[in-house]
């Protein structure tokens, strides 16, 4: 998206209810969508420049949308050829490192990963204090200089979660999520109903942090939209909570549909397309912090940018937040129902249902999915 154009667009974000608006990597890169940096300070890219990055900034925050950045400190690509003959070393940029700062197993001189590697690129060896402390001090620059506030970690796998800690204490963004992008747990092609030890994995990274960044919830993504094929079961575990980290540690989960990786033009593990409002319908309602794709906002047309306006404005007029109690009511094959806090219940699936009680009001409603209030 350039900067332009989401420029104007900040005017319906903010009053569609968005408290803060994710954009791509802002830097430098190899690959032009931002996901392979080089110089970190260097805010030109295919988006636009730095004067307009700036400006779109600033009218996020005339708007009170918290601008957020895509922190992209797993891997980087060289400038110069080092030891080895790959493009280990950072010369003639600002950052300026040599093959100490690449992982020795990904062709450097530093240390071994802490995390996993992410493949055909220079990994960063956040082991080494020099490298730490630059980091610290672009993300200061990036908070400071550029006026971003809240971070997004990219590939928190290739990295120990300390790190984010220490940067996140260095730098003090307002809100942090971090992309610990796990398997669910499979039996063959079948999703498997129990999804402990997946949700278990992005806790413990969260713990990792201090607890002081959050983390999408790929567990209950990757439920859900089994779930909405007709296997409702899916979304009550066997304690009778939501089976995703939103059912273990609401606060810390930022639940989504589908992000540019998992959706649009990659589409490496999509929401099914029919059932999209009943995916918002649930995350949009219940705990957890919840994220609504571009894609789906902007490029589906008016219907769908209505429906998801409409479950945003019940969600912020009923007060339902990211610790809101919440009791299931039913999870079948063709039906889930469940009320959140005091004043709003809900229901997807074909099943048919309505809340008893002549106090609860329809609110909203679409192709398999209604909503109501007190």
């Amino acid at each position: 998206m350039q900067n332009t154009k989401a420029n104007n667009k900040v005017p319906d974000i903010a009053k569609a209810g968005f408290t803060s608006a994710w954009l791509p990597p802002a830097v430098d890169s190899f690959s032009p969508d931002g996901y392979t940096p080089q110089n970190l300070y260097s805010l030109n890219t295919k988006y636009g420049s730095e004067h307009q990055l700036k400006a779109l900034l600033q009218k996020m925050k005339q708007y009170k949308v918290r601008s957020m950045s895509d922190i992209v400190i797993n891997h980087r690509v060289g400038t110069t050829q080092g030891r080895g003959g790959m493009y280990n070393r950072f010369d003639g940029i600002p950052l300026s490192w040599d093959e100490r700062a690449v992982t020795s197993c990904t062709g450097g001189m530093g240390n071994r990963s802490t995390g996993e590697n992410f493949h055909g690129f220079p990994n960063i060896d956040h082991t080494q204090g020099f490298v730490r402390k630059d980091i610290i001090g672009w993300l200061l620059w990036l908070r400071h200089n550029v006026g971003f506030q809240d971070f997004r970690f990219d590939f928190a796998k290739g990295f120990s979660p300390k790190y984010v800690r220490e940067y996140i204490e260095g730098a003090r963004p307002l809100f942090s999520v971090g992309e610990y992008w796990d398997s669910c747990n499979y039996n063959f092609s079948t999703l498997d109903y129990n999804q402990d030890s997946h949700r278990q994995r992005i806790i413990n990274w969260i713990d990792g942090t201090g607890q002081l960044s959050t983390a999408f919830d790929f567990t209950t993504k990757g439920i859900l939209q089994e779930a909405v094929k007709g296997n409702f079961w899916r979304l009550r575990d066997p304690q009778g909570k939501p089976p995703g980290v939103m059912g273990w540690w609401p606060s810390r989960a930022v639940t989504f549909i589908d992000n540019h990786d998992t959706g649009s033009t990659q589409a490496h593990w999509p929401f099914p397309k029919d059932h999209l409002m009943e995916g918002y319908a649930y995350i949009l309602t219940h705990p957890g912090i919840p994220t609504v794709f571009y894609d789906h906002f902007c490029d589906w047309g008016n219907s769908i940018r209505e429906k998801i306006v409409k479950l945003i404005d019940i969600r912020k007029c009923q007060g339902i937040h990211s610790r809101s109690p919440i009791r299931i009511l039913e999870a079948k094959q063709n039906l889930y129902s469940a009320i959140i806090g005091e004043k709003v219940c809900m229901k997807i699936g074909d099943g048919s249902w309505c809340p008893s009680g002549r106090e609860w009001t329809l609110s909203t409603s679409g192709h398999n999915y209604a909503v109501w209030n007190k």
